[in-house]
C-alpha cells in the first residue's frame, strides 16, 4: 500500500498574469515555469478582461479564484491602478496578494500602489537573465515562502463567536 504525506502533496496555485505584452508573457511564462512550484498560469490582456475574470462574469463564469495576481499599471483600456483599486475595495477579492509588475519606475506609481495595498513593487528589468532571475525569484517567494490565501476563501468578513464583525474603514 502506498500514501501520500500531505505536508508534501501542494495542489496547484492558481495565478492571474494581467499583461498586454506579449513579449513580457512570454518571458514570465517561461521563468515560471522554470521555478519548482507547481502553479496553473491564467492571462487576461486588458483591466476590464481582469476585472471579469476576478469576477467570475461573462466568458470567466468558471474562472478559478487566484490566489495570486501578477498586474502590469499599463494596460489597454481600464490600466492596472484602476485594477488594482477596484481589487483592493471588494470585499470577496481584497485579500488576494497582487504583485505590480511593471516597466515604471514612477515614485508616483510606487506610491499610489503601495496607497492602493499592492503586497509588493517590482520594476520589469531591462536585461534577459535580470528579468528571468527577477520572475524566478519572485515566484520562488510566493508560492514557496509566503503563506497564500486557500482557493476558498471568499473574503468575506466572519462574524466571531456569534458576535456581528465589524469593519471600520478610514
Amino acid at each position: 500500500m502506498f500514501s501520500i504525506d500531505s505536508e508534501a502533496f501542494q495542489p496547484p496555485v492558481d495565478i492571474l498574469l494581467v499583461e498586454d505584452n506579449a513579449g513580457d508573457v512570454f518571458l514570465i511564462e517561461h521563468a515560471m515555469h522554470g521555478c519548482s512550484a507547481n502553479c496553473n498560469i491564467y492571462l487576461v490582456q486588458d483591466g476590464e478582461a481582469a476585472m471579469r475574470f476576478l469576477q467570475k462574469t461573462g466568458e470567466y463564469a468558471t474562472s478559478p479564484r487566484p490566489q495570486l495576481i501578477f498586474l502590469d499599471l499599463n494596460l489597454p483600456g481600464k490600466d492596472g491602478r484602476e485594477v488594482l483599486e477596484e481589487i483592493k475595495a471588494d470585499p470577496n477579492l481584497m485579500n488576494i496578494p497582487v504583485v505590480v509588475l511593471t516597466e515604471c519606475n514612477s515614485k508616483k506609481d510606487i506610491l499610489r500602489s503601495y496607497q492602493n495595498y499592492a503586497n509588493c513593487y517590482i520594476t520589469k528589468p531591462f536585461h534577459l537573465n535580470q528579468y528571468n532571475q527577477t520572475i524566478k525569484t519572485i515566484t520562488n517567494f510566493w508560492l514557496n515562502y509566503a503563506q497564500l490565501p486557500s482557493k476558498d476563501l471568499t473574503g468575506q468578513p466572519k462574524a466571531l463567536s456569534g458576535q456581528p464583525f465589524l469593519v471600520i474603514r478610514s
